[in-house]
């Protein structure tokens, strides 16, 4: 098993990310420095708008709205579709455009990762392209590159917020199993589109509803809905209204996340929401049970030898060929989403594969109820009872931990706060970790 190294150094600190151009194990091979991307867009109005809408979407901060200067996605290129990815400044939306195949009627896209920022330049030609006019890109070592018969205009790689690590892999995990509730077709979601108040609108809440008359949003619970918070957040779609052909809810009734995907002439804008405007995907604590499992990071690293840029990773297939159960495949895969090596598609319900460097100390000093569980349980803080543990915190009583999993339950504040709607607390942890340990 050879291990992959960057053609350059990526450093991964507390200031950030600074993403070296990703090699890429491809169907020929390793490839080292791979320019992964240059091509003609065949829906060029599709393209700019779409990566004008990710620049829209990094640089508002939705929760009192704030403008802000970040204008930075996260392109990963899978041998037959472009991905590009990015939060927005209050980290409340993950925004991500799929270019599908067929979005490119000629050129050669590869394999490989990289971060650059859409600047003033960049967003003056994207939103100046015509409607029959040639859009040319190219992305790899140099950048992002942007040409038509005007002129050509380039962008650097550039650093990726550290917090944007921690982003990507709670949304990864928090979209993991969240259920399609329904799709409506062009007119429909025109018409919803249309009706979106702007991103400094007023926070409006409700149950998006799909009937026969069109979708719109209940202030009341109604049976078939999806809870939205901030229907504010979706403002970004208007760019890309004339071209809507359909458009994709996941969600459920109950408050919590919700992914609402616009469908385009090949190619589709999914945006995740988090259950308040306020809260930001990077403080979430979604992967701590998996971060929790005792082989986890091996696994991980194993799992991590095996991807290849696949645009759909095959769970299965993982398995039998790093021979590890389901349940330890599912782990690793927590540790991979934690380092942001690892994506989840709700239209497709499957992980995809984007490298960034993994650094594991860091995978664990992000999840700091981790750590404090992990020093419960050195410090024999956990004692067993009939039918629950009692887990001691200084000189108090403690707080009682019952089951474990998803049905667990604590007595701590945390718990009594946040359920376990952010990840489970530092004591319920402590106990699933005694309980692995048997």
């Amino acid at each position: 098993m050879s291990a992959r190294t960057f053609a350059d150094a990526s450093r991964l600190d507390d200031t950030g990310l600074a993403l070296a151009l990703a090699p890429a194990l491809t169907p020929g091979g390793l490839v080292e420095a791979p320019s992964f991307f240059h091509g003609f867009a065949a829906q060029p109005l599709v393209l700019a708008r779409g990566l004008v809408a990710l620049a829209d979407i990094t640089s508002t901060r939705y929760y009192k709205h704030v403008p802000e200067s970040m204008r930075d996605p996260v392109l990963t290129a899978h041998g037959d579709r472009l991905r590009a990815e990015c939060f927005s400044a209050c980290a409340s939306v993950h925004a991500r455009l799929d270019l599908l195949p067929g979005s490119f009627d000629s050129g050669e896209m590869r394999h490989g990762t990289t971060n650059v920022d859409i600047g003033p330049q960049m967003r003056t030609a994207l939103t100046q392209v015509g409607r029959a006019e040639l859009l040319h890109l190219d992305i790899g070592r140099e950048g992002l590159a942007v040409a038509t018969p005007g002129g050509t205009t380039y962008e650097r790689p550039v650093v990726m917020p550290d917090r944007w690590v921690r982003g990507l892999g709670n949304a990864a995990e928090i979209h993991h199993g969240l259920p399609r509730a329904f799709e409506v077709g062009a007119a429909h979601a025109r018409a919803f589109v249309a009706g979106l108040p702007p991103a400094t609108g007023v926070d409006r809440t409700g149950w998006l509803v799909a009937d026969r008359t069109g979708l719109r949003l209940s202030p009341r619970r109604v049976a078939g809905g999806v809870h939205v918070a901030g229907l504010h957040r979706l403002s970004a779609f208007k760019r890309l209204l004339t071209h809507v052909t359909g458009l994709v809810v996941h969600g459920t009734e109950a408050p919590g996340p919700s992914v609402v995907t616009l469908l385009l002439p090949g190619a589709r804008l999914a945006l995740g929401l988090t259950d308040v405007p306020w809260r930001g995907f990077s403080g979430e604590g979604s992967l701590l049970e998996h971060l929790a499992g005792g082989n986890a990071l091996e696994d991980a690293e194993l799992l991590a030898a095996l991807l290849a840029f696949e645009p759909v990773l095959d769970e299965g297939r993982l398995a039998r060929d790093s021979a590890l159960s389901a349940a330890r495949v599912r782990d690793g895969l927590g540790v991979l989403a934690a380092s942001g090596r690892i994506g989840r598609d709700v239209v497709d319900d499957a992980w995809f594969h984007r490298e960034l460097p993994h650094d594991p100390a860091r995978v664990t000093k992000d999840a700091t109820r981790l750590t404090r569980a992990r020093r419960l349980l050195a410090e024999g803080a956990i004692e067993s009872l009939a039918d629950s543990w009692r887990v001691r915190t200084g000189d108090g009583p403690g707080y009682t931990v019952r089951d474990v999993g998803r049905d667990a339950t604590c007595t701590c504040p945390w718990y009594l706060r946040h359920g376990t709607g952010r990840g489970p607390c530092a004591h319920i942890l402590a106990v699933q970790l005694l309980v692995e340990a048997g």
